[in-house]
């Protein structure tokens, strides 16, 4: 929560308390805080007294201290941050059975009225313009074309897979960097969205896969065959290949294939944004960077802290904008489950799994 989320807050009549230091990293010392009337305290006093807890990663998406936070959390209180909750179960029923309220940012709905506390988008909107910084500093040549008097050089190619909000970013910031830009996407209606930004849409002669709520959704395994099968002769003409596609609550599906990777020309770069789903590429290792036949594959995990003073604004301006869902004009909390945005992102509620998604996978898992 940035200083000015905070005091966003505040003029909800809510009383802020910070865990002292919490802003550094991101550029947001202490003292900015102090200013606006947040008290600082320790960690522990956050749970102990806060009766809305906001992290950025909550138990289920902070496998450094999530357990530890866990413990901390009493009846009674409202958590808000990223939780993983399609995956994360053990710690979404451990949550619900502490009497928890949590509402997981990753459920807010992609509608209209919910696009300002879309924080999932404001994430990808990052990793896609950090994606493509990663690659071009990888690569061993210049993106864009140069007159020189030593000749001319031509442009790199970028081709970017998946055209959601990351996509879409990394789309526009290759153009704004030189690139030659090509794009796809299973979902044939966001040609004209690239197309758009400049780039060449690219045709596979295979159905559209578009699914609810602007995602992809999952196919079989002989489409993805046939899609890396006519992929593979776009990758040998790329400089480098972002990949973004990712299906909520399920692996990453391969696209790139060890044997399209190989193919593809020396020094070329992948970089793959669903190495913490399991990669689009079969070669990506979390976090990690691997060269394999002259191809650099690289697995960036949470790519928003590369740039920690924008994902916070971003990230806190969502949060407050939820919370004036919740918050009425004297300060009151009001959970109001008729509001569709609220009953979508809310998770657990009351001792119970309340989100019907996340119901279902939950009680398959306890039966299995």
């Amino acid at each position: 929560m940035t200083p000015r989320a905070c005091e966003a807050l505040s003029k909800l009549k809510l009383e802020v308390i910070l865990e002292s230091g919490a802003g550094l990293d991101a550029g947001y010392p202490d003292e900015e805080y102090s200013k606006r009337g947040v008290r600082l305290v320790s960690r522990a006093q956050v749970f102990e007294e806060a009766a809305i807890v906001v992290q950025a990663r909550a138990p289920g998406a902070n496998p450094e201290r999530g357990a530890e936070d866990l413990a901390l959390l009493r009846s009674g209180q409202i958590l808000i941050g990223f939780g993983e909750p399609l995956t994360a179960l053990r710690e979404i029923g451990e949550i619900a059975q502490r009497g928890v309220s949590f509402f997981a940012m990753e459920m807010v709905p992609r509608i209209t009225r919910a696009q300002a506390m879309d924080a999932l988008s404001s994430m990808a909107s990052i990793a896609g313009y950090e994606a493509v910084l990663i690659g071009a500093v990888t690569l061993p040549k210049l993106m864009p074309m140069m007159m020189t008097a030593a000749g001319t050089l031509t442009p790199a190619k970028v081709l970017i897979l998946g055209a959601g909000v990351a996509g879409l970013q990394a789309i526009a910031t290759a153009k704004r960097l030189g690139a030659v830009v090509s794009a796809y996407d299973v979902r044939s209606a966001v040609r004209e969205q690239i197309e758009s930004l400049g780039a060449k849409f690219v045709v596979l002669d295979i159905e559209s896969a578009e699914g609810e709520g602007g995602y992809a959704k999952q196919m079989d395994e002989a489409y993805y065959r046939r899609q890396r099968e006519l992929l593979g002769n776009v990758l040998r003409e790329q400089d480098i290949v972002i990949t973004t596609a990712a299906v909520p609550g399920r692996k990453a599906p391969i696209l790139v294939t060890k044997e399209m990777a190989e193919a593809m020309l020396p020094g070329s770069v992948i970089v793959d944004l669903a190495a913490e789903r399991g990669g689009n590429c079969e070669l990506t290792q979390p976090g990690q960077s691997i060269v394999h036949r002259e191809v650099t594959i690289v697995g960036p995990v949470n790519l928003a802290s590369r740039a920690p003073y924008h994902a916070s604004q971003m990230y806190a301006t969502n949060v407050v904008n939820l919370l004036k869902l919740m918050i009425n004009k004297e300060g009151v909390l009001n959970i109001n489950l008729e509001d569709e945005v609220i009953r979508e992102t809310l998770v657990t509620h009351s001792g119970q799994v309340t989100n019907p998604k996340v119901s279902q996978l939950f009680q398959a898992g306890v039966n299995a």
